[in-house]
């Protein structure tokens, strides 16, 4: 079967001399990966754009008896220049990208999640005041689009300004509930109200101590980890926070 379809590059691997596998994240089948032939060969039509981040329509050869299909076309459909060269936009979008790969299974459709994920792309291409505090947000938002979303309790009013994150009912609220519940502190468990209510780029102003910003980017790990079986760290956390701390 010949399919065309939009699709984000998650990651890519050399397979030989001249190329590539490459993890694509599609609107129409999901994640699936492809083997990129000669994509490695400066003059090859796919050589500047498996890159992760790169937005593209392609056209697959897909068999469902194989694990990795072949790579027929692709071309550009956004222009990201700025996640190619700039350090803090590469470093957002390469975490974004491992934390999609990580909560969603081979093959599994999800076109909300892809909207969020090419318009957030789009968004950072663009946005001057690159912030690690960006990525709890989206961790949010990941979670509510594969169906895991944080409910706020409605204990919690506009008053209120601490209280607990509850891994196993899924709550923010004033009390804690069960064995897996966490205290925040007075900033993340502001951030974690005001995420849930606005998409408002003020949020990202939110001046966390170092500590309570990865404290908090972790909490959010645990519950994922905690309702999406088979998550494992991500390899580009400690490269991300460096990048941003610096």
């Amino acid at each position: 079967m010949v399919t065309k379809t939009e699709s984000v590059v998650l990651r890519t691997i050399d397979y030989s001399e001249s190329s590539q596998i490459v993890t694509l994240f599609t609107r129409k089948h999901g994640i699936i990966a492809v083997i990129a032939k000669g994509a490695k060969r400066p003059k090859s039509k796919f050589a500047a754009l498996m890159v992760p981040g790169q937005v593209l329509e392609v056209v697959v050869y897909v068999k469902p008896t194989r694990s990795v299909q072949t790579l027929s076309e692709a071309s550009a459909m956004l222009k990201l220049d700025q996640l190619r060269i700039d350090l803090e936009k590469m470093a957002i979008a390469t975490t974004t990208l491992e934390l999609i790969n990580q909560v969603l299974h081979e093959n599994e459709v999800n076109e909300p999640l892809f909207a969020f994920v090419v318009k957030f792309l789009s968004w950072v291409n663009e946005y001057e005041k690159t912030s690690r505090v960006i990525f709890p947000y989206v961790q949010l938002r990941v979670m509510e689009l594969i169906g895991i979303g944080l409910q706020q309790d409605p204990s919690v009013d506009e008053e209120t300004s601490a209280g607990y994150m509850n891994i196993e009912s899924g709550t923010l609220s004033s009390k804690a509930e069960g064995d897996q519940s966490i205290r925040l502190t007075w900033q993340q468990f502001i951030f974690l109200k005001k995420s849930l209510h606005s998409k408002k780029e003020s949020i990202f102003e939110t001046d966390f101590k170092k500590s309570e910003l990865s404290e908090l980017i972790e909490y959010l790990d645990k519950y994922i980890r905690y309702h999406v079986e088979g998550v494992k760290p991500r390899k580009s956390d400690q490269i991300f926070e460096k990048i941003l701390n610096n």
